[in-house]
């Protein structure tokens, strides 16, 4: 068996992704020109100067369609402590986690600092072809990917699944309505921190069912996937098809098929928790 240092891409990013949520607005301006008549303009009076034909200021950015919406006022808690401004939610944040997690420990591959920014920016990254070390809210899986040699070529080990084994177990054994409501209650900012990566009209919560979505079209190809060097010290899919898909959907191919459908199941039960609030 070899293994060889995996590329970013293969980092696991799974926990973070039930805390999160999506909505990727666009923006519609329109441009309208002040039309001119059929008919001949007026002559100007002696001694006054023409005024020139301006365009109308176009109108401000629409909002899009929220198409899930959280109704925060309606879940707030009497007793719950006020919420912390986005640069202070880092402990108030870890503790409503780690109780709807049921332990501290499922906890322990999330990056505590900046979490909710985290988050949201890997969330929000989930959809293309690779993420940054910066972009991570979990730390990276320890070792290397496990590949053998077959009758078909180079391809991932059978070993290789157990790597991702504590991320899998925590994002899958975690009570799915309970970091829901945890994820609510801090809501607004989950929203903040979207709105600070640039998109002030998208709604994180449309982005996160998004991701999801994506997510649970990734294939399951039957073991082995077959994998060659990338020639940078990495390894590829061989399969285009597997290659060119974006970072998430390959770690979720990478993972083995039981833990793959696994996740996907949790999947499903966050978002059907996600949309019917």
């Amino acid at each position: 068996m070899q293994s060889r240092s995996p590329s970013a891409a293969s980092r696991w990013p799974w926990l973070v992704v039930v805390l999160v949520v999506a909505g990727a607005g666009w923006w519609l301006f329109r441009q309208n020109l002040q039309g001119i008549g059929d008919g001949a303009a007026p002559a100007p009076q002696a001694g006054a100067q023409a005024q020139p034909v301006l365009p109308s200021a176009p109108p401000a950015p629409e909002a899009p369609a929220i198409a899930h919406p959280i109704d925060t006022s309606a879940s707030a808690d009497a007793a719950a402590p006020a919420l912390p401004a986005l640069a202070d939610s880092d402990a108030p944040a870890w503790e409503a986690l780690a109780q709807a997690a049921g332990n501290d420990g499922a906890l322990g591959l999330l990056l505590r600092e900046h979490l909710i920014q985290r988050i949201v920016v890997m969330v929000d990254n989930l959809t293309l072809p690779s993420l940054t070390r910066n972009a991570m809210a979990v730390k990276p899986v320890d070792g290397s990917l496990q590949v053998q040699e077959s009758d078909a070529g180079m391809v991932i080990a059978p070993a290789n699944p157990q790597r991702y084994a504590p991320y899998v177990q925590a994002f899958t054994h975690a009570d799915a309505e309970a970091l829901v409501g945890a994820y609510k209650r801090f809501y607004p900012l989950f929203q903040q921190a979207y709105a600070e990566l640039g998109k002030p009209n998208g709604y994180f919560n449309d982005r996160l069912v998004e991701v999801i979505d994506h997510l649970l079209n990734a294939p399951a190809p039957a073991a082995p996937v077959a994998v060659e060097p990338d020639g940078k010290g990495h390894f590829r899919y061989t399969d285009p098809s597997l290659e060119s898909l974006s970072v998430g959907q390959k770690a979720l191919v990478r993972l083995g098929l039981e833990q793959e459908a696994a996740v996907k199941t949790q999947l499903k039960a966050i978002r059907t928790a996600l949309t019917r609030m």
